[in-house]
């Protein structure tokens, strides 16, 4: 395909923008909660706004992506972002961040239904999982630079008047006008959606929802999400408070390395998932998390310093391995499947507004007990699931021979 490098650049650079901007949340939750003089219940409201636009838009993106094409939907998109920004940066109040934030996520989740057929489509089939893979990649590095990102802006010698992260939002408004004048500039091509992206009629829904499993999966990917985003928004808050760590330093240090070391778990999880069923490997990475969580929630200044991005290198393989057993349990509607368990993003709202809640009643460190609850669903997944299909292994002595060098005769 002619521009092909140009294209899937691009489309590598909205994976990027769409890890940056999500991430930032986490990071920004105790300076948040100091300038606007927030409880933790209201801060929780943050999170929320944005979580619930991904589960409420992802099934009626698919179908915008069906209806108007991939250009039109990105167009969308990236409309949506600027608006949620440009508010924000404008009128930067708690109500104003609140409805900037659920208008950010309604554009980002649009962004992730129509990024995979793009890319295959603009990558070509055959070169499709290397450029997942490198898509995914460039998420993780985006999740690990963001709050880094954040650090140097409140370092800046003008961040001690006012509210000093509203830069960002400045920031962010016109980079979305640049990706806009891209979108209508570049040659993107047209997406033919496969069987399995497609968001499917009413009629698969219905079907889909009447199985005991397929509701079992959904809330797998709420618990996984509700997971991941209690322990990335909320750990700066919880070293602050107990262990009186900076917000802007050490806080947002420990969140870049969870995002960063996530990554590299991916990396381990790939080796693994060639070796092991994917449901050994989902336990194994569950109870290492609920392991990492203990310590970090309980262990002292030091240890919880480095027990929280840990969390991330083990919950690394869980959103993947859920997804991929939900799929490959039902024989066909993969597609709305698809649409329902991207849907149990909003997870992502409801978990850290509950911790957020109970926080203001029973302190922060008992709330985010909560994930105890979440993680021990996702291991009652590794028991109870049955896949139609199950992740192919190459077997360990087989593995061991091809890597022995040959003897000479």
């Amino acid at each position: 395909m002619k521009h092909r490098a140009l294209i899937v650049g691009y489309i590598l650079l909205i994976w990027f923008v769409i890890s940056f901007v999500t991430n930032l949340i986490g990071p920004l939750m105790p300076i948040i909660i100091q300038d606007f003089k927030l409880s933790l219940a209201m801060a929780g409201f943050l999170p929320f706004s944005f979580f619930l636009a991904y589960g409420l838009v992802s099934i009626p993106g698919g179908m915008l992506v069906e209806a108007k094409g991939s250009r039109t939907t990105i167009l969308v998109a990236f409309a949506l972002n600027f608006v949620g920004s440009l508010a924000i940066a404008l009128m930067p109040s708690y109500a104003t961040a609140i409805g900037g934030l659920f208008v950010i996520g309604l554009g980002m989740a649009l962004l992730q239904v129509v990024i995979n057929p793009l890319m295959r489509t603009a990558g070509g089939e055959a070169h499709f999982a290397f450029f997942s893979v490198m898509g995914q990649l460039v998420f993780g590095l985006a999740s690990f630079l963001s709050p880094f990102g954040f650090k140097l802006l409140m370092e800046r010698p003008d961040a001690g008047g006012g509210l000093a992260w509203v830069p960002f939002y400045w920031i962010f408004a016109l980079g979305f006008i640049l990706l806009i004048a891209a979108n209508q500039t570049l040659p993107l091509p047209e997406v033919e959606l496969k069987d399995d992206e497609r968001a499917g009629g009413w009629a698969a829904y219905k079907e889909l929802l009447a199985r005991r499993d397929v509701k079992l999966f959904f809330l797998g990917v709420m618990a996984y999400v509700g997971t991941e985003q209690t322990l990335a928004n909320w750990m700066s808050q919880f070293l602050a408070t107990y262990h009186h760590f900076s917000a802007t330093e050490e806080g947002a240090d420990a969140v870049g390395r969870f995002w960063g070391l996530m990554s590299l778990g991916c990396l381990l999880g790939l080796g693994l998932l060639k070796l092991l069923d994917s449901r050994v490997v989902l336990a194994g990475f569950t109870v290492l998390a609920i392991a990492c969580a203990a310590l970090a929630l309980f262990g002292p200044a030091g240890v919880a310093l480095w027990a929280f991005p840990l969390c991330g290198f083990f919950l690394s393989v869980m959103f993947s391995v859920v997804f991929s057993l939900g799929l490959n349990s039902v024989p066909r509607h993969h597609g709305a499947f698809s649409g329902v368990l991207c849907t149990g993003i909003l997870g992502g709202a409801v978990v850290p507004m509950i911790v957020g809640v109970l926080g203001d009643a029973v302190g922060l460190r008992a709330a985010m007990c909560a994930v105890f609850l979440t993680l021990g669903y996702i291991l009652a997944i590794s028991g109870w699931a049955r896949p139609l299909v199950r992740n192919e292994t190459v077997p360990l002595s087989r593995l061991i021979a091809q890597l022995k060098p040959r003897q000479q005769a």
